[in-house]
């Protein structure tokens, strides 16, 4: 069995059940577990590959994306809508979406699965839902194959769009696809990647993409599809006012009331950001296990509103955190959303409504939660080896490493982390990726994104 021995950590930050802080303590990896952490590991026999002295570093679980887009990489910081809101944000982009090519799929996985392995990322979610009608109907396979490729533990959401313009929904024809065509190719990625079984690197996620751009028959069949191969489903949903009003003119209903007419409540499924529900609905997320991505840097950017997440986690609604599409956030990085999410609940319900170690919480063991594997989120053994660490003698936490969970959120002059560690192996080694030429992929990305872009 592979090994490896991270020594005398300077402080373990474990996000177990009681939250407890470990100095001076060793871990033992062997293949993709944690086999011990103790202050002393006597290695009787062992072939140990690797001893890291970790005196000076402070250790962390890996963090957990609940909500991505991916292929949004290529179309960021796009000048004509830096000022738009979601409905009209979209109009704008569909039409560049729809010149996505596999190839731009593949190198966008790169660079989103990059900025998160770099920021503490182990794992992501990513919900891809544009599959235009020019391109191979494969298309989102190149997720799969790139995420493998750089290592990153990976929940790939099938999503789709079924609801055109001229059926009154938002996208146009050229990224719709027919319900057949969906189904039948939900199936299919189902079949080839998902994999059920604990420790999984890849698991796939039914996700039709929202209210307002799918039918109702589609959120019930997909649903039916995902409980018969036993993996979860995704979407958006109450993101935004105009949704609200989307779904009680064309429904009669609103977001939460129609996906529990089409059944889209219960424990194998998250919402991407109930900006929007009421109380009562919250209440209703609570009984039913239904969680929450919470998304705070493109909540704030788009303007959609704060999402309650204290009265949500007061409630015992699963909470997650997420960085949302590349488009709406401009950056993968997990540390600066804990920051976002931390000081926009401070401003908005007061100094005790959030702390940085239950917004690392939200990113650990409430991720973990939400997509359902339970073997990640946390540093204990028998989890994952899924972890990531960060120098403490760096300048940006110079007179603030009291607080190792502090210091990783409110200080420092990079959110880059020296050391990530998914399934047993770095992935990240003195702040570079090891498994993708970093030079290549950006150089790639950029010509493709121009292409789009330009047209």
């Amino acid at each position: 069995m592979a090994s490896f021995l991270l020594k005398n950590i300077a402080e373990i930050v474990t996000m177990d059940e009681e939250e407890s802080r470990l100095q001076g303590y060793s871990i033992l990896i062997k293949d993709n577990k944690i086999i011990e952490i103790a202050p002393e590991i006597n290695l009787t026999g062992d072939e140990v590959e690797q001893v890291m002295d970790c005196s000076d570093y402070f250790l962390y679980p890996g963090l957990i994306n609940t909500h991505h887009h991916f292929y949004q990489t290529l179309t960021r910081n796009i000048a004509q809508v830096q000022n738009l809101e979601l409905f009209n944000w979209l109009k704008y982009l569909y039409p560049i979406w729809a010149n996505l090519t596999p190839e731009a799929v593949y190198y966008s996985t790169l660079v989103a699965c990059g900025e998160l392995l770099k920021t503490g990322c182990t794992t992501a979610a990513d919900h891809y839902y544009v599959f235009p009608r020019s391109q191979p109907a494969d298309i989102i396979d190149e997720e799969f194959r790139a995420a493998a490729e750089i290592g990153i533990r990976f929940h790939g959401c099938r999503g789709s769009m079924s609801l055109s313009e001229k059926d009154g929904g938002l996208p146009p024809d050229s990224v719709v696809q027919s319900e057949e065509e969906i189904l039948r190719d939900s199936q299919r990625v189902i079949e080839k990647y998902h994999d059920g079984n604990p420790y999984a690197m890849q698991r796939v996620v039914l996700a039709p993409c929202s209210p307002f751009s799918v039918t109702g028959v589609l959120l019930k069949e997909s649903v039916k599809l995902a409980r018969s191969y036993g993996v979860t489903c995704h979407t958006h949903l109450a993101e935004t006012r105009d949704e609200d009003e989307f779904c009680l003119e064309k429904y009669g209903l609103r977001p939460l009331a129609y996906m529990e007419k089409v059944d889209w409540l219960g424990d194998d499924i998250w919402y991407a950001h109930g900006v929007h529900l009421s109380e009562e609905e919250i209440d209703e997320m609570a009984r039913m296990k239904t969680g929450v991505a919470h998304c705070p840097v493109s909540n704030q950017k788009l303007a959609s509103g704060a999402a309650k997440i204290p009265l949500m986690l007061g409630k015992g609604v699963p909470v997650g955190l997420a960085v949302d599409g590349s488009a709406s956030n401009d950056s993968s990085n997990m540390i600066l959303e804990m920051k976002a999410a931390l000081l926009m609940h401070r401003l908005i319900y007061g100094i005790k409504s959030m702390s940085p170690t239950r917004v690392l919480s939200l990113a650990t063991r409430g991720g973990s939660e939400l997509i359902n594997q339970p073997e990640i989120g946390s540093i204990e053994e028998g989890k994952a080896a899924d972890m990531f660490l960060v120098n403490k003698n760096r300048l940006g936490f110079a007179g603030g490493t009291s607080d190792p969970v502090s210091a990783l959120i409110n200080t420092g002059d990079t959110q880059i982390v020296d050391y990530t560690i998914v399934n047993g192996k770095i992935v990240v080694k003195e702040g570079k990726l090891v498994n993708i030429d970093e030079e290549r992929v950006i150089t790639e990305s950029n010509r493709i994104s121009e292409k789009m872009i330009t047209g």
